[in-house]
């Protein structure tokens, strides 16, 4: 296969430099390039948010370039639109595997498309699949079984916590009954079934739980479906072109204003699409950000970039899964799906020289493991530390709407926090 013209040329260029890849000659002077490949839904409902998750992988690639390059090679970032279909995300993938030697593949958003994905092609030419995005809990359970083969990462916690925080929230708020509608995909079902658990054990009524096929016109049938049974609250889980639809049309039908919202709708295109007037009773959640220096190195190289904050989903997590999937490779010494795969441990966790964000990190990355030293990557999303099945804890974001559009932090939830809400579940 092609991909293997990739592992030859890293064993050659090891041989060549004895090892050593600091300073950020070697990637200039070299005429040797790395493909590092995404799969992401550029168009379709996922639009809104996914160019931007592109850009946070590109923005990891061009700082390690910057640094010297991956195993003194320029990388390369060969970005895929899935267009929100599996068939068209496998296609992109064997794709990106087959043809242009991608040894890692980072995404997809939709878990739905990121398990056939990992199912049908990382796995089986055993290529490392690190996910931004997707925290459908049956990739645990793939893991568990061993059918992942160890090639499967994620750098965003299961949705399953979520879910059980925002049924703490409901309660929190007053709520007695909350009707649900959620986009029809793995991540949904997931969310609701754990919302639908922790809020009936707190002694809540969940009135109806309907679920909804994207890129539709208009979702009155489920709207009016949920608002029959008169509920206190609403909780929606989607993506922000479909969400802001149904919303809409929940609010036109006089529904109530206090809206419970997923992560994936923490985007301004949600909030512009719905009117901020609408969703000052709404609350959503997020994964959050640790504070501290790796946070800050990321978000102030975002902002330099685009010139705005980091704000939407997957943005970090998205730049953590480029980092780690580069800085395992040059832990490895070889551009070789398996051998990164062996590596992303050795990269993150305690116990190493710790490692930032930004150009600056990565090449001091890269001299530390020329020496044989160990690192520990710190990211975008504070540290991180995988488990056997390739998931990780974090904390969460409670975000809400200020009166003039602008997304506010209403309250955070640290690992501990959510750990003791979990426990037992």
């Amino acid at each position: 296969m092609q991909k293997n013209i990739y592992s030859a040329l890293a064993a050659v260029t090891l041989a060549v430099t004895g090892g050593s890849f600091a300073g950020t000659a070697s990637a200039q002077s070299s005429d040797c390039t790395y493909p590092l490949g995404a799969v992401l839904s550029l168009s379709g409902s996922m639009a809104a948010i996914g160019g931007a998750i592109g850009d946070a992988g590109q923005l990891a690639v061009d700082q390690m370039n910057e640094a010297g390059g991956m195993l003194g090679c320029e990388v390369e970032y060969r970005l895929r639109d899935d267009q929100g279909q599996p068939n068209v995300g496998i296609d992109a993938a064997m794709s990106l595997v087959s043809i242009e030697g991608v040894e890692v593949l980072l995404g997809a958003i939709q878990s739905g498309i990121t398990m056939p994905v990992l199912t049908s092609v990382a796995v089986p030419e055993g290529v490392t699949q690190i996910s931004c995005c997707s925290t459908a809990p049956n990739f645990t359970e793939l893991a568990a079984s061993g059918d992942t083969q160890g090639y499967w990462f994620r750098t965003l916690p299961t949705v399953r916590p979520q879910g059980f925080v925002m049924a703490d929230i409901a309660r929190e708020r007053g709520y007695e009954s909350v009707a649900v509608i959620y986009v029809n995909s793995d991540y949904g079902v997931a969310m609701t079934e754990a919302f639908n658990d922790a809020f009936t054990a707190a002694g809540g009524t969940v009135t109806e739980m309907v679920p909804y096929n994207q890129e539709q016109a208009s979702y009155r049938a489920e709207v009016s479906t949920a608002l029959a049974t008169e509920p206190d609250a609403l909780f929606l889980v989607a993506f922000p072109a479909d969400g802001a639809t149904a919303l809409r049309e929940w609010l036109s039908f006089g529904g109530t204003q206090n809206i419970l919202l997923s992560n994936a709708l923490r985007a301004t295109e949600f909030i512009d699409a719905v009117g901020a007037e609408y969703l000052q009773n709404a609350a959503g959640i997020d994964n959050a950000q640790f504070d501290g220096p790796s946070v800050d190195a990321f978000n102030a190289a975002w902002e330099e970039r685009f010139g705005s904050a980091p704000e939407g989903p997957g943005l970090h997590t998205m730049y953590d899964a480029a980092a780690i999937a580069m800085l395992a490779a040059q832990k490895a010494g070889v551009y070789e799906g398996a051998a990164i795969r062996d590596a992303v441990r050795e990269v993150t966790g305690p116990g190493g020289e710790v490692i930032n964000p930004g150009p600056e990190g990565f090449a001091r990355a890269i001299e530390v493991l020329a020496e044989g030293g160990d690192i520990s990557y710190v990211g975008a999303t504070g540290p991180i530390e995988f488990d056997d099945y390739g998931d990780v804890s974090g904390p969460y974001l409670i975000w809400g709407v200020s009166e003039d559009g602008e997304l506010t932090q209403v309250d955070t939830w640290d690992v501990e926090r959510v750990n003791e809400l979990m426990q037992g579940q």
